[in-house]
């Protein structure tokens, strides 16, 4: 997905809620604004949201020092999610259909997204999307996907929800390989938050090799390419994911929540919906 006007001044929005988060003071909040300023006009508006999201993070890291500004935010939310695991399994277990059910849940996981800057309420979302409808639902040929394949790349998105993803990975027989960032960016998941999360008892956890709010190829690592390329089935969750895959000539299955207006846009479907799409190669709805 390429980048739209409407995304630059989610970048400042977001830049401003990471310095504050990083605790930054005044001086420093208002140098973060002035380098994503100085960056704005050498945006290439044919990358991806994530890709440009790399130099908004990196000018946050270097204003706080910190190496992993929303590393307290993180293990609150995994410790959050993993307090809800025991009626999260319940939930799915008692289901009429075990995979729908928790497809369900690792969707709600999906909201525990700081870069879109918006408040969110884990158990209310959870509530929601278990009776919501889907704006795109390609159930059935995700299901007999998940039968058919022996190996199974699942890209994750943020910590917190790896304990929401677990839930989904534990209802596939197949082989699965849990991919994560390669260094902080947000609140994305890396590979202690995922072993935190339990994500490590059903999947192996490797790195992507990417630096970046999003799985950007061009910057990954050669082991996660030969799984992505050649891997049986490959499910993406939430919109970085989305943004950086989205025209990529491979099948995807994409699981998120539309949390901002130009995501829905570009699927074509409203605000806040739930989807589980899947992506044929280069094709667009």
């Amino acid at each position: 997905m390429k980048t739209y006007l409407d995304c630059i001044p989610c970048f400042f929005k977001q830049g401003l809620l990471a310095a504050r988060i990083a605790k930054l003071n005044k001086e420093d909040q208002k140098r973060v604004l002035d380098e994503i300023a100085r960056i704005i006009p050498e945006i290439p508006l044919n990358a991806s949201p994530p890709e440009i999201a790399l130099d908004v993070y990196k000018a946050i890291r270097e204003s706080s020092g910190l190496d992993d500004p929303f590393k307290e935010i993180k293990e609150k939310y995994i410790e959050l999610a993993l307090q809800l695991y025991p009626e999260l399994r319940e939930i799915v277990d008692n289901a009429d259909d075990s995979l729908l059910a928790a497809v369900r849940v690792a969707i709600a996981g999906n909201i525990i997204d700081f870069g879109v800057g918006n408040e969110f309420d884990i158990e209310e979302t959870l509530k929601e999307t278990m009776v919501d409808e889907f704006a795109i639902l390609d159930y059935e040929p995700f299901r007999d996907s998940v039968k058919k394949a022996k190996n199974i790349l699942y890209i994750g998105d943020n910590a917190g929800e790896t304990v929401f993803d677990r839930l989904l990975i534990e209802q596939i027989e197949g082989d699965v390989v849990f991919a994560v960032r390669d260094v902080p960016v947000i609140n994305d998941a890396l590979k202690e938050d995922a072993e935190r999360s339990g994500v490590d008892k059903v999947a192996r956890i490797i790195s992507s090799g990417s630096d970046a709010p999003g799985a950007i190829l061009s910057r990954c690592n050669e082991e996660f390419l030969s799984m992505f390329w050649n891997f049986d089935l490959v499910i993406a969750k939430g919109q970085g994911n989305y943004e950086t895959l989205s025209d990529v000539d491979r099948e995807i299955f994409f699981l998120l929540k539309a949390k901002c207006p130009v995501i829905s846009s570009d699927i074509g479907i409203p605000e806040k919906s739930i989807i589980l799409l899947r992506h044929r190669g280069g094709d667009k709805r």
